[in-house]
């Protein structure tokens, strides 16, 4: 059985909302559902989370959490991810956002798959499918165009494909949804790969692994994510947490 490690990274200092993880929502820190939710993934061996800032760490291990304090000098999570793993044994690895409270393991599992049932993958991520306007042409929302066969072509802050308004309903386009999973040699070579234009334009750490030849396996899902970056993002959250109706929410995410 390969085992995989999972690794939150998370970070207090925010330009758009500084000590984000430890926000409450429902009477917990977001870090703590973030965490919550992925341990009942059943295909990960261990779960720790990733800091540079001994508040978050205090917390973690608070609610029992594992934590493992990192460089504060890394330019990415990913960067977090392999300080971390560099001191751990394991054949596959996780990277899973700090700031998706409603989180659904099922998710994660889904990412998880083609790696467990092909070795030779060095990356695997999620898409899920645009239903709206405005989230077509949202640069913080990021879109993905594949192959075939399931494999990345590219990703993007723009509209991908190209689409003809009013017909953009015909089109059919995937925001990415930002779960990695990694072969752990893979991951260890990825993070000293230097940066690439296209990743430096996109602002896009992902694109670094095509620029430089390598595959990343796309899987569809139905997992709609709903991040926080934003107190009002917040607000929104701990509504939906309130009513207990999260797959309700999705939908009206969806069509929002």
């Amino acid at each position: 059985m390969k085992k995989v490690i999972a690794v939150i990274p998370a970070r207090y200092r925010s330009t758009r909302f500084e000590g984000k993880p430890l926000a409450m929502i429902c009477g917990k820190p977001m870090i703590q559902h973030v965490y919550e939710n992925a341990l009942r993934c059943e295909r990960i061996d261990r779960l720790i989370v990733a800091t540079d800032d001994d508040r978050i760490g205090q917390v973690v291990q608070q609610f029992g959490g594992e934590v493992c304090m990192t460089s504060p000098g890394h330019a990415s999570g990913t960067d977090r991810v392999a300080e971390v793993v560099g001191n751990y044994q394991a054949d596959i690895v996780i990277n899973v956002q700090g700031d998706e409270p409603l989180l659904e393991s099922a998710a994660i599992t889904e990412a998880l798959m083609p790696m467990l049932e092909d070795e030779t993958l060095p990356m695997a991520t999620l898409k899920t499918r645009i239903l709206d306007h405005d989230e077509a042409t949202d640069p913080n929302v990021v879109k993905v165009v594949t192959d075939r066969k399931g494999f990345a072509l590219y990703f993007s802050r723009s509209p991908i494909p190209f689409y003809t308004p009013p017909s953009w309903r015909e089109a059919v386009m995937f925001r990415h949804v930002g779960i990695y999973v990694y072969a752990r040699d893979f991951l260890m070579t990825f993070s000293n790969l230097p940066q690439t234009e296209l990743e430096k334009t996109e602002r896009l750490e992902q694109l670094r692994a095509l620029e430089h030849g390598y595959r990343i396996r796309v899987v569809e899902t139905k997992y709609r994510p709903i991040g926080v970056d934003t107190p009002e993002d917040l607000i929104r959250v701990e509504k939906i947490l309130r009513q207990g109706n999260y797959s309700a929410a999705q939908e009206v995410q969806a069509h929002h």
